[in-house]
């Protein structure tokens, strides 16, 4: 995953800046990432908070309409809240069109009984509490896989390091991927190292970190990155559109995820929130289109990785014999 050549791509109003005699500096090609996914490309696409087969459905078809790619499809209340027959019907579904399918697992403390998550530090945060919630995410994992589901989303490092291990032996299939929460996610390199080791495919790192925090974790880890283009409001509400081509430069291989901010919270999903759910999904797509617009008028839109593509290539892990 090294040795790219970063796409030179046109900045943001360039042209009419320089003519102005405001033109930025030049860019560094220290500042480039060298990775990219195995099998070629530096970027793929994700659309997070797709919380049931009516939501995936949605995003399939507002996808084909507005000419989205799609690598991975993610949902974000949990294996728990969904039934046997939806979890089936969604890996169908993303499997017919080769599109990843997340799903987050078990237990996390911000639903637990425990009370320090509501303080203002929000003590101990997502969580798992208690060796009962590791079980949980356990016990939604091997649920999930054996109904056909590829990819976990994890929000503990306890929870990541058991699943890394029930997939090397051999409890969870070994090509299982495993994600990291954006609402646990790294600010440094040394942390994004740990969590890569620990068994991450891809982390997802907060949306507000700068453009040289990226540059400094491409230093120290290939692991694939996922990064809110934009942010739900509980994230930060940050939008980032016009520097899509400039994160794919320093973060790659990095997941363009397109998130949506000023909308109401949706997990855990319930059918209370249909009407939101899929009205949010759609939209989301729609701002998935907008990215991907701006990435093609700045001659940035090449080395996208191939459609149906999903695993992470060779990553460095903590030896399991310690």
């Amino acid at each position: 995953m090294t040795d790219a050549s970063p796409t030179a791509a046109r900045r943001p109003g360039e042209q009419a800046l320089a003519a102005l005699g405001l033109g930025a500096p030049d860019l560094s090609p220290a500042d480039a990432s060298p990775h990219t996914f195995p099998g070629g490309g530096r970027w793929r696409t994700e659309v997070p908070s797709v919380e049931g087969p009516e939501a995936v459905a949605v995003v399939l078809k507002e996808s084909s309409r507005l000419d989205v790619p799609i690598h991975r499809i993610s949902q974000g209340s949990g294996v728990w809240m969904l039934t046997d027959a939806e979890i089936t019907e969604m890996v169908e579904a993303t499997g017919e069109r080769d599109i990843e399918l997340c799903l987050f697992t078990g237990p996390r403390g911000t639903w637990d009984i425990g009370a320090s998550v509501r303080t203002d530090s929000r003590g101990a945060g997502l969580r798992a509490r208690g060796h009962d919630a590791v079980a949980g995410c356990v016990e939604d994992a091997v649920r999930a896989t054996e109904l056909g589901v590829k990819c976990l989303l994890v929000a503990d490092e306890g929870v990541l390091w058991t699943l890394h291990r029930a997939r090397v032996a051999g409890i969870i299939p070994a090509d299982t991927t495993l994600k990291v929460s954006a609402l646990i996610g790294p600010v440094n390199p040394a942390s994004y190292a740990v969590y890569e080791n620990l068994g991450a495919d891809s982390v997802n790192v907060p949306s507000d970190l700068t453009l040289d925090h990226l540059t400094e974790i491409r230093r120290v880890s290939a692991a694939p990155m996922d990064m809110y283009i934009e942010a739900p409001d509980d994230l930060g509400g940050y939008v980032r559109m016009y520097e899509v081509a400039e994160l794919i430069r320093r973060g790659a291989p990095l997941y363009l995820k397109f998130g949506l901010s000023k909308a109401p919270g949706i997990y855990p999903y319930g059918h209370h929130l249909r009407e939101l759910t899929l009205s949010t999904a759609r939209e989301r797509v729609r701002r998935g289109r907008l990215a991907l617009d701006l990435l093609a008028r700045h001659g940035a839109d090449g080395d996208m990785a191939p459609l149906g593509s999903r695993l992470p290539g060779e990553l460095n892990r903590f030896d399991l014999r310690a």
